[in-house]
Formats: C-alpha cells, structure tokens, sequence
C-alpha cells in the first residue's frame, strides 16, 4: 500500500514538473481566421499607378514609418476597386504579428515580432469574399543575426518603409468559406 501511494506521489510531481518544464498555450496565443483581420490604420500610404491605360494595372503602394501594411493594403483594394490582384513586398518593421495555421483548431498560432526587422519578402494575393475584396499575405523577416521568421501575416508595422508592387487583374477571383478549415479559399470555378 505504501509503495502505491509512493508512486501516486511520484506521477504527480512528474506530472507537475511536466506542466511547469512545457507551459500550456492560452487562447490568447491563437486567433480564428474570421477575427484575423486589419486592426491598424496606414495614413503616409501613398500610391501611384505605374502604367495608366493597361487593363492589367501596376500599381506602387508605399508605406512608411508606423502604417500597418495589412490595414494599407485592404484600403488599398477598396479604395481601388481591385478585385483581383497579386503583389511582392520588401522593406523592413519594428513590429508584427505573423500566423501559423494550425488545422486541428482551425486558428492561426500568433508569431509576435518585436524589434527592427528586414521584410526579405512579402507576397499576397487580393480576391473577393462576399463582395468585398480579401487581403492574404505571407511575410519572412530576417532577424539582427540573419535568422528568418516567417508566416501568415496578421499585423505589419512598418519602419521606415514598406514598397508593395502590385499587379491587379481585369477578371475578378472570388473565395468561398471552406467549412474543413474556417478559411476562405480562392474558388475559380465561382462567377
């Protein structure tokens, strides 16, 4: 009997030691896709079309010191009416908040970026979700040691510049909401 009890004692303490040595992740860690979205604002955005008359337009979103790019960017595509666009970005932030999806809850894992970063590359595209255009954007930043971090972009902060290259499309795209994931995914068999 006491050497039950001894190791009832025994996996408890493991159990207690195993909770402490790997903490458990708190819902504040992770973010639904539905409540992903642009919370910043991006005032010093300017944007300047770089080839008037094409039906394929090019346009250079600018971004400076404190615009939140994935606020700017869907702004951007409201202001513009794009419903179909891909786009490239370099530059560098002070802060982020990048995602990782995690399937099995069906949220995307906050990767918090503190600190000046390199943007190494931005890429994204811009397609429409119920009428209204969608913004889905990856980012790698690289570290002060030349390490990389990278995911799905959730919040961007930039400093002092972000340059977006984008390229909008004369047919729109279109997502539909994907019921496995919670995600909206582009459909190109939707009209």
């Amino acid at each position: 009997m006491i050497k039950v009890k001894r190791l009832g004692y025994l996996l408890c303490l493991i159990g207690i030691a195993t909770a402490l040595g790997h903490p458990r992740e708190t819902a504040s860690e992770y973010v639904a896709p539905s409540e992903a979205g642009p919370r910043g604002k991006a005032p010093k955005m300017q944007v300047q079309l770089l080839n008037p008359g094409k039906p394929t337009k090019q346009y250079a979103v600018i971004f400076y010191q404190g615009d939140e790019a994935f606020s700017g960017l869907l702004e951007f595509a409201d202001k513009y009416h794009v419903t179909s666009a891909h786009f490239t970005a370099i530059g560098a932030l002070n802060r982020a908040t990048l995602g990782w999806f995690d399937p099995k809850r069906k949220m995307y894992k906050k990767i918090s970026i503190d600190g000046q970063h390199e943007v190494i590359g931005m890429s994204g595209d811009i397609a429409l979700f119920q009428g209204k255009p969608v913004v889905h954007t990856h980012m790698v930043v690289g570290n002060p040691d030349g390490t990389t971090r990278a995911g799905h972009v959730l919040a961007a902060y930039v400093s002092p510049t972000l340059e977006v290259m984008v390229i909008v499309d004369p047919i729109a795209m279109k997502k539909r909401l994907d019921p496995t994931t919670d995600l909206t995914l582009i459909d190109p068999a939707l009209k």
